[in-house]
């Protein structure tokens, strides 16, 4: 009820009442001023005489506040400089005391006068300190506050308390330190707790959130910390200094990266490769996987090529709605148009290239992930192997002039499912190139993606954000590298330089070490890595283990003969493939093995298929 009064008040009504509460003071402190130094003088004939210098009080009261802005005031901004503001008014009203008993031939003792303004002092503070807590205690049982431990009781975490006390909806329950000598202190009028005994506050206080308020940490040692608290159940944050957040410290160390040549082990190749706008100008493309790392890469980079229309296709909803907002607002009015569905529907595929006249198909949905597919080769070899053969089929019949299938340096030589699946496909595409057809089919294959979804440059900086360790399948993994956009790129290139049957490599360089990558990582991020011969360092390389299939060096290339392009950076390998009778049984055995889903038929079929074609061409590239 009060609250509700409270706050349907206006500022000027809230400023009336406090002068009237001033007003009341007044009186009161004179009347204790009496009390305190002569209660027998303060009879009824002096009261009398009392009575009209209390009234020119009040009155030169009202206008020293008023002038003063005390009114004005607000309850949660009086505390030191309403303070500050009452004393004056305090003085004045004392002097003013004094000086009216002359006037009035009332002399009142200077004892009583000096008592009064200490008085008004007292209760124009108090009575305002009182009803700002009253206010606020109602206010936040009205409200639902979030309960926050601050883990850190030196000066950050103090300056972080008195922050959160001027908001209502946070409530701050007690500092945690590791501190002996500050523990079952109170500091800022909190307790301060020891780590040790936070599951048992939380259990009688339910805790929202606790904020490590430790700058002078490193971020391994907060990480740890972090992660001893997860159990909590409650939200982790940490915070910087508030020297820190002003200074240039903060803002070096965000920016610090390993540099892009380093990662890749050469230059970036960006600027070197060729436009490709005149290939794509006013055309009519689909992309496929259109949500996936190097599918949107290839919307975006389509974007300048200005096509009459872009088709993208994606299973995943979430993928599609994002590459499908980002296209249209970046787009500058070509049609764009999103189709949720599978490569592994025929009827679906061939709608869409019939009703949108589909001229070029850039192939890139496949499950990627080695370790995912490797557990579940049904679904890997149906997407990447049935999928493309029904994409592929559906572009040929309808007529499509280029399509473009985006592989992967696993298929060469694959020990794994996920790079026989890629193997595979590539074979369905050379088998169909090698028919008369009005598309031209081709192939770019090319190493790890910076930054693409499940590649390690994202992976070591979560573990390094946690504060390690870096895990290492093996210490002489080696890995090519580039960037999206190169990959990108290379593929729209590769529908501009297409004969049929071509598969398209980048000149990558020399393979990058990631023991290497590692370390220059982690030392990049400001940590040193932690070994036998640096025990104190920060960060540990753990060596967990090659995963099943996965191969110490990938490779590109398959057989070492190379064909120019038209630009020196980008090869074009021309392979053996199976004929179109060998691809047609390995591909009826493989959908017998996934229809009947026997995983052991699956394996057997791509064992069978893969390495057949792998032993010929070794037979065939040692006899050349």
């Amino acid at each position: 009820m009060f609250f509700e009064l409270v706050t349907s008040m206006s500022r000027q009504q809230k400023s009336l009442v406090f002068a009237f509460v001033d007003a009341l003071v007044i009186p009161a402190a004179l009347l204790f001023a009496y009390v305190l130094t002569d209660p027998s003088a303060f009879g009824s004939a002096n009261a009398s005489q009392i009575l009209p210098i209390l009234i020119c009080l009040i009155a030169l009261g009202a206008a020293a506040e008023w002038r003063l802005g005390l009114p004005q005031t607000k309850l949660n901004a009086y505390e030191m400089r309403g303070i500050i503001r009452t004393v004056p008014l305090a003085i004045f009203l004392g002097v003013a005391c004094f000086a009216l008993g002359v006037v009035f031939s009332a002399p009142v003792p200077p004892a009583v006068c000096f008592i009064f303004s200490l008085l008004v002092l007292v209760f124009t503070a108090t009575w305002r300190i009182v009803l700002r807590q009253i206010t606020l205690e109602i206010y936040r049982r009205g409200s639902d506050r979030m309960r926050v431990l601050v883990y850190g009781a030196g000066q950050t975490g103090q300056q972080l308390v008195a922050a959160l006390r001027q908001d209502n909806s946070i409530n701050p329950v007690a500092f945690v330190d590791d501190n002996p000598t500050l523990q079952s202190s109170m500091i800022a009028g909190l307790r301060v707790i020891a780590p040790s005994h936070i599951s048992e506050l939380t259990k009688k206080k339910p805790i929202d959130r606790i904020v490590l308020a430790m700058p002078s940490l490193n971020q391994p040692a907060l990480a740890r910390i972090a992660q001893s608290l997860r159990h909590m159940g409650c939200e982790i944050h940490a915070l910087p200094s508030f020297a820190t957040l002003v200074g240039d410290s903060a803002l070096k160390k965000s920016v610090t990266a390993v540099s892009i040549d380093d990662l890749l082990g050469r230059n970036q190749l960006e600027n070197e490769l060729p436009s490709v706008s005149e290939a794509y100008s006013n055309r009519r493309i689909l992309v496929t996987g259109a949500g996936g790392s190097i599918g949107s890469e290839l919307c975006r980079q389509l974007i300048a090529c200005k096509p009459a229309c872009v088709v993208l296709l994606d299973h995943s909803e979430l993928a599609l709605y994002n590459i499908d907002k980002e296209i249209r607002d970046l787009s500058s009015g070509f049609e764009v148009v999103p189709v949720l569905g599978s490569v592994q529907n025929a009827a679906l595929l061939q709608d869409v290239l019939d009703d949108h006249k589909i001229e070029v198909v850039l192939h890139a949905a496949a499950y990627k992930h080695l370790p995912l597919v490797e557990s579940n080769p049904i679904a890997g070899l149906t997407n990447n192997v049935l999928g493309t053969k029904t994409i592929a089929d559906a572009a040929r019949e309808a007529g499509v002039e280029r399509f473009i299938l985006v592989s992967s340096d696993k298929a060469v030589r694959p020990t794994n499912v996920m790079g026989a699946s890629k193997r595979l496909a590539e074979l369905v595409i050379q088998d169909l190139a090698t028919r008369r057809s009005t598309t031209q089919f081709s192939m770019v294959r090319f190493g790890n993606v910076l930054g693409s979804s499940g590649s390690v440059i994202p992976l070591f900086e979560e573990q390094i954000a946690r504060g390690g360790p870096v895990t290492l399948t093996d210490p002489a993994v080696t890995r090519y590298f580039m960037t999206i956009s190169e990959a990108a790129r290379l593929v729209l290139l590769a529908g501009s330089f297409a004969r049929g049957g071509d598969v398209f490599v980048l000149d990558m360089g020399k393979p990058v070490p990631i023991r290497k990558l590692a370390r220059q990582m982690i030392e990049a991020a400001g940590y040193s890595v932690r070994s036998p011969e640096f025990p104190n360092g920060d960060i540990e390389i753990a060596i967990t283990g090659l995963r099943k299939g996965e191969k110490l060096h990938e490779e590109l290339l398959i057989s070492p003969d190379m064909l120019t392009t038209p630009h020196p950076k980008i090869l074009r390998a021309q392979e053996t493939h199976l004929s179109e009778f060998e691809i047609a049984t390995a591909l009826r055995e493989l959908r017998n093995a996934i229809e009947s889903r026997d995983e052991v038929a699956a394996r057997e079929v791509i064992a069978r298929w893969v390495e057949r074609r792998l032993e010929t061409d070794q037979v065939q590239d040692g006899s050349a």
